[in-house]
């Protein structure tokens, strides 16, 4: 279903890892690029998979150890059996899991999460296994509630109906069908700005078609109750947040409402014209930025570590 070849094409790994979860849950990890360098660790948003990050691990796995995994029930984890293994809490659980799983006791690395895989990070903040192994945090096109009154993806005035219509999206399990023209164009108008490149949104539209529909109903619930505004005040590591000015899902007033809450941010940047897809429609942009906080976070605190040890 994955583009095959080109810059979105998914990189093969050179490592392949399981994470269990607290809850016996299994991850698949995907562990890129050289080991001892410095490590990044990628969290994908609702419907996609590892592939989403393509473009980030071809580039930072030169000089960069990536680690990818697939949030439960999305690419090749297994998905959760009944309502109850989806949560807020199973999302942190699985993140606990992936860090200890793919990275040495007190390594530090740059935490990256796109839409629900930020929403992830800012749900871990404050819990002690995720402290230990965040050296700064990156937040792209992201919320932390209210997210179907937010969204503009339906096209009408922002009121009781267009939340209520949103929230039907969230919940529906209907079949998204075969990868067509049609669907290209519904996916690109949903998800990303008006220039994004046919090969972009070939990608992105393959990506999301491969989520099982009851993978993408169960966590688009979550998505709609979504109220993690609170955590905000705990996710102290240095944190910078993209967003598309175009983005529909999560508009720019989610972001700003994030920056204006964090204790410690890095940095805003709102991309022109770019939608809510920001790592496959800015591929470049958000890898400087991964790059950025790398190199200002990450080697310092891995000579601490070795320090320490």
């Amino acid at each position: 279903m994955h583009v095959t070849s080109g810059p979105y094409a998914p990189p093969v790994a050179a490592r392949e890892l399981s994470a269990i979860s607290s809850d016996g849950s299994r991850l698949h990890v995907e562990v890129h690029g050289p080991e001892g360098a410095p490590a990044v660790v990628l969290a994908h948003g609702w419907t996609c998979s590892t592939a989403f990050w393509a473009a980030q691990i071809r580039e930072l796995a030169r000089d960069h150890r990536v680690v990818a995994y697939d949030q439960r029930g999305h690419g090749r984890s297994p998905a959760p059996v009944g309502p109850a293994g989806y949560s807020v809490g199973a999302l942190v659980d699985d993140l606990e899991a992936v860090l200890a799983t793919a990275l040495e006791p007190g390594e530090r690395a740059v935490l990256v999460g796109h839409s629900m895989g930020g929403m992830t990070l800012m749900a871990a903040a404050g819990r002690p296994k995720v402290s230990e192994h965040a050296a700064a945090v990156l937040l792209c096109s992201t919320g932390t509630v209210r997210l179907a009154a937010l969204s503009k993806v339906i096209p009408l005035k922002e009121g009781k109906l267009r939340t209520r219509l949103t929230r039907g999206l969230l919940h529906s399990r209907a079949p998204l069908g075969p990868v067509t023209p049609l669907a290209r164009r519904i996916l690109k108008y949903a998800t990303m700005g008006p220039g994004s490149s046919r090969e972009k949104v070939d990608a992105c539209t393959r990506i999301v078609h491969a989520c099982p529909r009851v993978v993408r109903q169960g966590w688009g619930r979550v998505l709609a109750a979504l109220d993690i505004e609170a955590n905000l005040k705990h996710l102290t590591v240095p944190t910078a947040v993209i967003a598309g000015t175009e983005d529909r899902m999560t508009p720019p007033d989610a972001a700003r409402a994030i920056v204006a809450a964090l204790p410690h941010c890095e940095g805003f940047t709102e991309l022109p014209g770019i939608g809510h897809m920001t790592p496959v429609e800015a591929p470049d942009l958000v890898t400087a930025q991964i790059r950025q906080l790398v190199a200002a976070h990450v080697a310092v605190t891995r000579t601490e570590v070795k320090e320490r040890a």
